[in-house]
């Protein structure tokens, strides 16, 4: 089944739902969506479910919305406001040029508030208490990536790239790259590989 997730929900959330409205004893998605995004959730049951972990691997493509001149804790729209700062004069140009910068193999430092564990802790949860701890650059690829809008401060772009890659995370050192702090304001999965977007169904 690929869900259409609604804003609200946890992935697994999501997954519980579908799985007791098909009586499914058996389910697994294949990639988490954090509650405030939206989009496509494969959702694998019955005897399907034993390929969820395959999917994982797949490419993806993702439409966000980044908020420049304005940091929070999480990095996205469900943190607190931690920071403020003017946003520069940027044309479409100079976007275009810094959106290319991050084509092809880049690396990223995972956010806190991620599912990664540290020492069995999931980091999100040392987050919450405030915790820091240093996390290891990992290499991710970004196919395409492309500028839908641009009316500051709000600043709109498609992505296609490799498992593991945090759009949080990229979003944020875009808006580095532009000169400003910023965080991810919306964040929409488009499509997982090698599904259509056509055959999305929304969650009754």
């Amino acid at each position: 089944i690929l869900l259409d997730k609604p804003a609200g929900l946890s992935s697994n959330q999501a997954l519980q739902r579908v799985r007791r409205s098909l009586n499914a004893r058996k389910g697994g998605h294949t990639g988490s969506l954090d509650p405030f995004a939206t989009g496509m959730l494969p959702i694998c049951l019955g005897e399907a479910s034993k390929t969820a972990a395959y999917m994982l691997e797949a490419s993806k493509v993702y439409r966000a919305v980044a908020h420049l001149g304005k940091a929070t804790s999480s990095g996205d729209i469900e943190g607190e406001a931690i920071r403020e700062q003017e946003v520069p004069d940027r044309d479409v140009s100079q976007i275009n040029t810094v959106l290319g910068s991050f084509l092809g193999e880049i690396l990223q430092i995972p956010p806190m508030y991620s599912a990664l564990k540290h020492q069995g802790q999931p980091l999100y949860k040392l987050a919450r208490q405030g915790i820091s701890v240093e996390r290891k650059a990992r290499p991710v690829t970004i196919f395409q990536l492309g500028l839908v809008s641009w009316q500051s401060p709000y600043l709109s772009f498609e992505a296609n790239c490799s498992k593991g890659t945090y759009i949080r995370t990229l979003a944020e050192d875009i808006c580095t790259a532009l000169g400003c702090c910023g965080y991810l304001q919306e964040l929409r999965r488009l499509s997982v590989e090698p599904f259509s977007p056509a055959g999305m169904v929304s969650m009754a």
